[in-house]
């Protein structure tokens, strides 16, 4: 297939919360962990050259979380990294717990979150997170309280701002009274498209909450951007056949052309899927190529 140049800033830019200026194409750091996103990876040295060739290509943000391994993830990337550069933006998130591999339990307590931030503060060797997110709403938990335990370890400075994941309309708004909200990070796909699953449930809420993103400039980071090769085959190959490139890339490609404040972040743990990825920034969609795929996703 035909290589576009590999460079994340061929994506665009867009500045979350306003300050905080990124290459749209970033980097998911999920993967670069053991499998079912448990204990270290299988290959170490591997790991930390993904995650600087990541650099190299102009990849300024990368998103994490506690959980991820868990540790793992934020560890590596410090190792990979430490000392940043300038431009990079690290996005991590709390309010999730693991007892093993693909096991996963919201914990939106104020005393859990407060100690999760501690953690990633300290394994990520930085002083204040540039972007902490709330994992996902934790149904024992009421909402507001997790929100305000975020603007609270706001105020101390150890975040610059805030995030959700995995939330609706209704939810974004709740917070938002609160504190003010940069980014959510919701899965969507065009696989799911109008069919987006949201907490389990197939509905149109993530469209819903894409647009309002849009509406309001706030950063819309769209997890599982390649769907775990799901992707509506057919479709999508006859769109990269005519480009020369990838599914997988023109489905990034689509998530860059739906809205500017999408900001895919695929994670893979393989330098070629890496560079693959990256230069999808450059794919550019005819119309009726974007409407023909946007159709069909919602």
């Amino acid at each position: 297939m035909a290589q576009q140049t590999q460079s994340a800033a061929a994506s665009g830019t867009f500045a979350i919360g306003g300050d905080l200026r990124v290459n749209r194409l970033g980097f998911g750091a999920m993967r670069i962990t053991g499998d079912g996103i448990w204990g270290p990876p299988v290959d170490h040295a591997n790991a930390l050259a993904v995650l600087r060739r990541a650099i190299e290509l102009e990849v300024n943000l990368i998103d994490t979380a506690d959980s991820y391994g868990p540790d793992v993830s934020e560890e590596l990337i410090a190792e990979a990294l430490h000392p940043y550069p300038a431009d990079l933006v690290i996005a991590t998130k709390g309010g999730h717990t693991r007892s093993g591999p693909n096991a996963w339990t919201p914990n939106g307590d104020p005393m859990h979150l407060r100690n999760a931030l501690d953690g990633s503060l300290k394994r990520l060797r930085v002083d204040q997170i540039d972007l902490y997110q709330l994992h996902r709403p934790d149904p024992n938990v009421p909402f507001e309280e997790s929100v305000l335990a975020l603007a609270e370890l706001q105020r101390t400075g150890k975040i610059r701002h805030i995030g959700l994941s995995n939330v609706s309309v209704a939810q974004i708004e709740k917070a938002r009274r609160i504190v003010p909200i940069v980014s959510v990070q919701n899965r969507f796909n065009n696989a799911t498209g109008g069919d987006a699953v949201f907490n389990g449930v197939i509905d149109d809420e993530t469209l819903r909450v894409v647009d309002y993103c849009t509406a309001h400039g706030i950063a819309f980071f769209p997890w599982g951007p390649l769907a775990a090769g799901k992707l509506s085959a057919q479709r999508i190959s006859d769109v990269a056949g005519a480009h020369g490139v990838t599914p997988n890339q023109i489905a990034l490609a689509w998530l860059l052309q739906r809205s500017p404040v999408i900001l895919p972040i695929p994670g893979t743990a393989s330098l070629a899927h890496l560079e693959e990825n990256v230069a999808a920034g450059a794919i550019r969609l005819t119309d009726a190529e974007f409407a023909a795929l946007d159709a069909s996703a919602g």
